[in-house]
């Protein structure tokens, strides 16, 4: 019961739910996510299910407390770098994708050495200035790539105020656009993870050469 499955079982059964062409693009994909909150996280654990090959996975910080209530993190990884910790349990999950993570803050310096192996990069922040940073530098120095970013998914507002927006050819924008992470009760995990589906979504449809208008 407790023996781990061979990649050809895996692969077999992710073909089976998704198809040979499908499972076969998205398992030689790369797609970097930046920031590993209560919106990187969420994306990086439902990318490894749909079967994307190669996440590299960016975040300077540590798993704290605080960050329980909202992110893939479980009390025995307290006090490790995140991006350690999210690959350790994508492993449990998906273990042939292949993590590389990086404890490092992103700057408009190391953005390029960092990403520029990915198909896609997803924006995963919570400060809008690190999000324009990102945004910014992708756009301005990889103009053949996709950029996946969020804004606006805090509270308790309705779920179906939560959208995505192509705003360029290659650039989605994903939340609702208003919210806050400083509004009312800040972040909770159910309106994140929303979010995070959304960004996740959007990166599989561009993989699969499926673009919204």
């Amino acid at each position: 019961m407790n023996q781990i499955p061979t990649k050809e079982e895996m692969t077999a059964a992710l073909q089976a739910r998704i198809g040979v062409p499908l499972q076969q693009t998205f398992q030689k994909s790369t797609v970097a996510v930046c920031g590993l909150g209560g919106l990187g996280s969420h994306i990086a654990y439902a990318l490894a299910r749909a079967g994307v090959g190669t996440l590299i996975l960016i975040d300077f910080d540590t798993v704290d407390l605080s960050n329980l209530n909202r992110q893939q993190y479980g009390v025995s990884q307290l006090g490790q770098p995140k991006a350690a910790a999210l690959a350790d349990g994508i492993r449990e999950a998906a273990p042939y994708v292949v993590t590389i993570p990086h404890a490092v803050r992103l700057t408009r310096e190391n953005i390029p050495a960092l990403v520029r192996d990915a198909d896609v990069i997803c924006e995963a922040f919570d400060q809008p200035d690190e999000k324009s940073m990102l945004v910014d530098t992708v756009l301005e120095t990889f103009p053949e790539k996709y950029i996946v970013a969020a804004s606006g998914m805090a509270g308790l507002s309705g779920a179906n105020s939560i959208k995505t927006r192509r705003i360029t050819k290659r650039f989605y924008l994903c939340g609702d656009g208003v919210s806050d992470v400083a509004d009312d009760i800040g972040l909770v995990c159910p309106r994140v993870m929303l979010c995070a589906a959304h960004q996740a979504q959007a990166v599989l449809r561009i993989l699969a050469g499926q673009f919204d208008v």
